[in-house]
């Protein structure tokens, strides 16, 4: 008799945990990436439930070795300077968006600052021209912003939520809504 190995978080355990977020917003979307990586709905409550646990341990490793442990080595690090202050981003790919990577960004002393997803270095970003063209899923916050200036951050309704107000051709003002980085929707 064999015993049996404990599951170890991973990359997919991890894109469970993005797409739970997601799934407030995006049911349908989430669904069909979840059939796409092989997944229940059961299966992706447990990866969120063992994600949470994971950060709220008293025991828990800090943000920058959690990262580190679930997704491996990072596919890229580069200094990074916001405003005046320096950090480093680490990027990881996310085999679900293959033209997104996962970007933490920590300063000096390896406390995480920000964490989303962004579009992968090379990769076009999405033409953003209208309001139309903001579609679930189709740009990150830093995309959004620059398309639709003057751009102005807001608080998000949850962790991992960002609102950004942006301003559309003929001058309205619209409230884009992202979770983890990524557009779920367009209010108003």
């Amino acid at each position: 008799m064999t015993d049996a190995q404990p599951h170890v978080f991973g990359p997919l355990d991890f894109q469970l945990v993005l797409l739970r977020r997601m799934a407030d917003h995006q049911p349908e979307l989430v669904d069909d990436a979840r059939r796409e990586l092989g997944v229940s709905i059961a299966e992706m409550r447990e990866a969120n439930r063992r994600w949470q646990a994971m950060t709220r341990s008293p025991r828990s490793r800090g943000a920058a070795a959690r990262y580190r442990s679930v997704l491996g080595e990072p596919e890229t690090v580069a200094p990074r300077k916001v405003g005046d202050l320096e950090c480093e981003a680490r990027l990881w790919p996310v085999p679900l968006w293959p033209t997104l990577r996962f970007e933490v960004l920590a300063g000096p002393d390896g406390t995480v600052w920000n964490e989303w997803l962004v579009r992968a270095p090379g990769e076009p970003g999405p033409a953003l021209q209208t309001a139309a063209d903001l579609r679930p899923w189709s740009c990150t916050v830093d995309e959004a912003a620059r398309a639709f200036p003057p751009a102005r951050p807001m608080e998000g309704s949850a962790p991992t939520r960002w609102q950004l107000e942006l301003t559309v051709p003929g001058g309205e003002k619209r409230v884009a809504e992202f979770s983890w980085g990524l557009l779920q929707r367009l209010l108003g």
